[in-house]
């Protein structure tokens, strides 16, 4: 007997310690791995003392929306989930031969995040009162393509223009140039009556378990209201508002809130997993502390509250500035936080120390430099800001990685090692 326990010890050491130090076996062979506590997964696990960012098959594989969800809910899940900011057709068409996003997200291998809204229906007064009527106007010397936009109501016209390129487009004369403006807006703008979520349905059977659908919600802009009212009358005069006219300035935000609040209170049943609110305008980088308490936080805590009621996920985009903001979010009621823009792409994002302060509080999304990683990176530095992102959320925060804002060039190759990478990290 005595024999046989020490052959069977002997055994069980010579195995762990070949397990432990060399690392040369890719499981403990001891009987007793279920109960050991170097054993796979157990609390001495020598994976975990030489690093998570080593790829190992673990127990229980989640689907990518499982993983998804799971960090939505500040959770940890199996890895690193990894998605990009939306596919920029000119990336699809000038670097993957045209292809769509479902694609793309197939082709590397990525969790899926698709955005589709809900179809809204209006009353035919609505729309009779609000006529468009939208020209192009040609090409100016840099070949931008230029439109203008009229539109008519019962008590007068507003006119908008706006140019595009094959990156992007932008506004160049805003719809509300002063008070008068507004309140024409704010009486005839429509206002759906009935909200249609078949398309989001349709795409949600189709996604299956490959990931989540987010949406953008019904705002006459952009996001929120404050963002919104920047959106349609300029950023720099709304600031200069906020300063010497802030209760007229309430009065327009509050206008905006209504109406988005509205049509949110009609969101229940949305097949979606997500909604996406706020925007730059609202970032630290635009805007200080103290506005953004003043003229975003009552606002984007009327609006969550109204989308989370409808059973969603709400994460806060500021693509800017967002260090000095992580107390306010977090009082704005929002689920998650995004785009985590760190300073060598223009923001001011810490992940670690966002992670540290807040991350039980919030999910994130976000984080890597897509111009070191994508467009003026390699793959070998696509892969090493990826373990740096994981490294810096994995102990508080739910972290989705993704690209902190769109990308229009890089090598694919790129992309393939960001989501290579992100299966190494393993929670």
């Amino acid at each position: 007997m005595d024999c046989w326990i020490g052959g069977l010890l002997d055994w069980w050491i010579i195995g762990l310690v070949d397990y432990w130090i060399g690392g040369l076996l890719d499981w403990c062979f001891c009987p007793f791995c279920p109960f050991c506590p170097f054993g796979p997964f157990g609390p001495l696990d020598p994976r975990l003392w030489r690093g998570n960012l080593v790829t190992f098959e673990p127990s229980i594989l989640m689907t990518s929306r499982e993983r998804m969800l799971t960090a939505l809910n500040n959770g940890r899940p199996d890895r690193l989930p990894c998605q990009v900011h939306g596919w920029m057709d000119y990336y699809l068409k000038n670097y993957l031969g045209g292809m769509d996003w479902w694609q793309a997200y197939e082709k590397f291998d990525m969790d899926y995040a698709i955005y589709v809204s809900p179809k809204y229906s209006y009353s035919e007064k609505k729309l009779s009162d609000w006529k468009i009527d939208k020209k192009n106007l040609g090409k100016d010397e840099d070949e931008n393509n230029l439109w203008t936009e009229t539109i008519t109501t019962p008590k007068g016209e507003l006119n908008y223009k706006g140019a595009q390129n094959k990156f992007t487009e932008w506004t160049t004369e805003y719809l509300i140039k002063n008070e008068k403006d507004f309140e024409l807006w704010n009486e005839f703008y429509p206002v759906p009556n009935k909200v249609d979520f078949s398309e989001i349905q349709c795409v949600k059977d189709r996604l299956g378990d490959k990931g989540i659908i987010r949406s953008h919600p019904f705002s006459p802009g952009q996001g929120s209201p404050w963002q919104s009212f920047c959106t349609l009358f300029d950023t720099e005069k709304a600031i200069f508002m906020a300063m010497d006219e802030p209760e007229k300035l309430h009065h327009f935000l509050n206008s905006i809130s209504k109406k988005t609040v509205q049509v949110s209170e009609m969101w229940n049943g949305s097949p979606a997993d997500m909604v996406e609110t706020d925007g730059g305008a609202g970032s630290s980088t635009v805007i200080s502390p103290a506005m953004f308490e003043e003229f975003c936080l009552p606002y984007d805590k009327i609006q969550n509250d109204a989308l989370q009621n409808a059973g969603l996920k709400v994460v806060c985009h500021l693509c800017g500035g967002l260090m000095p903001l992580l107390d306010l979010v977090v009082q704005t009621g929002a689920d998650g936080l995004e785009t985590m823009t760190p300073a060598s792409m223009g923001g001011d994002c810490n992940l670690k120390e966002a992670s540290e302060k807040i991350g039980d509080k919030l999910f994130f999304i976000g984080g890597f430099d897509q111009n070191a990683g994508f467009e003026n990176g390699t793959p070998a530095a696509a892969k090493k800001l990826v373990f740096e992102c994981f490294e810096a959320t994995k102990n508080e925060a739910g972290y989705i990685i993704c690209p902190s804002d769109h990308f229009f060039h890089g090598d694919p190759e790129c992309l393939q090692a960001f989501s290579d990478a992100a299966k190494e990290c393993v929670y």
